[in-house]
């Protein structure tokens, strides 16, 4: 290999370095990777696309919001037939022991962070799970000030008997997407993700959430 090769790719790899500081990709071998992929992918990209309105002006984050909104709806839609005549009265329900079943045990406020939820609601979701005898609390072993949610074997037992309903709810909400469509929307979606969730942990007062995200004032993630 000659000098020019390696010269190329330390500048490369500064370039990545940037991008990985700004756009929060890991510094790893697979980071640089995805980074190679997502820089190929804006190069060749697709001509742009049109939607209602555009000749009008209206904006691509008008359409995104929007289209996001109705994803959610479609997806709750799904959910209520999933869960009809079973136990469950709303998704919520199920995706609490869903998040349980797979993250095993946590404390209150972790499970309801994990599920974006507010406090108030999530509390009550919480009630009414350990009222149907599906979650329990226990002692935490490492702070007996603290309980912590268990999915019971009730709880797995109801759980099971409508996953395959479930699953097919939410193989409905990609719709006929292919499997790398599937994986950029992922990226697309968890890049969203990394900025929205310190917002949601920042826990703002809505008459003061918009002035405190103006400009560049991204808060931090906080715990």
């Amino acid at each position: 290999m000659n000098l020019t090769f390696f010269k190329d790719l330390v500048q490369l790899l500064e370039h990545f370095q940037l991008s990985a500081t700004n756009n929060r990709y890991p510094e790893s071998i697979e980071g640089f990777k995805q980074w190679i992929t997502d820089l190929n992918s804006y190069n060749n990209s697709e001509p742009e696309p049109s939607w209602e309105g555009k000749e009008n002006g209206r904006t691509p984050e008008s359409v995104i919001s929007t289209l996001l909104v109705h994803m959610n709806r479609y997806a709750k839609t799904y959910s209520r037939s999933a869960i009809h005549d079973s136990s469950f009265s709303t998704q919520d329900e199920f995706i609490f022991l869903i998040t349980l079943k797979a993250f095993g045990p946590m404390t209150k406020m972790e499970l309801i962070k994990k599920n974006i939820q507010d406090k108030p609601a999530g509390m009550n979701i919480i009630y009414r799970l350990i009222g149907h005898g599906w979650i329990e609390q226990k002692e935490s072993d490492t702070d007996k000030r603290s309980k912590i949610l268990h999915l019971t074997e009730k709880g797995s037992a109801t759980l099971d008997a409508q996953m395959d309903k479930i699953r097919k709810a939410t193989s409905l909400v990609t719709g006929d997407l292919t499997h790398n469509e599937k994986m950029q929307l992922i990226r697309l979606l968890q890049k969203l993700e990394d900025f929205h969730l310190p917002v949601f942990y920042q826990n703002y007062h809505p008459s003061e959430l918009l002035e405190k995200l103006s400009g560049e004032n991204i808060p931090a993630l906080t715990e």
